[in-house]
């Protein structure tokens, strides 16, 4: 890995992590928002804000994590995107589904772990999947 790529690599992920990091903010206060003030069920909770927060994500990574990798405006790059982020959303599913229906932990303590269990699971794959089928280097 040369010097630059390098540096490009570690500006992406940071970048990624606070982008992260905000989808997380509205993530897990949407999903406690809807689930004890509003008494919405764990998974609707969850795929709610989840969906807000796809939105917002796309958007900064696109414009500013990515902003150099090539775009070529046809679409593509967004179903792409909103159908890893589904892939994404569903691993955080599972946990919160598996924790509070299988596993019968329902306080808000476990809510909240499952929800960050999930978050970062989700957001490795969601990285991961980014750099290799939506935010694809420039062609040089």
């Amino acid at each position: 890995m040369t010097a630059t790529t390098h540096r490009t690599f570690l500006r992406e992920l940071l970048s990624f992590g606070f982008v992260g990091f905000v989808g997380t903010v509205i993530t897990i206060g949407g999903a406690n928002l809807l689930r004890h003030w509003l008494g919405g069920s764990p998974v609707t909770s969850v795929v709610v804000p989840t969906v807000a927060s796809t939105l917002v994500s796309y958007l900064a990574n696109r414009f500013w994590t990515f902003r150099e990798r090539d775009s070529d405006g046809s679409g593509r790059e967004v179903v792409i995107f909103f159908g890893l982020n589904g892939i994404g959303m569903s691993i955080q599913v599972l946990i919160t589904g598996f924790t509070f229906y299988t596993l019968g932990l329902t306080g808000g303590i476990s809510y909240n772990i499952a929800l960050l269990a999930g978050l970062g699971l989700g957001s490795a794959f969601r990285y991961w999947s980014y750099r290799k089928w939506v935010f694809t280097p420039a062609a040089v």
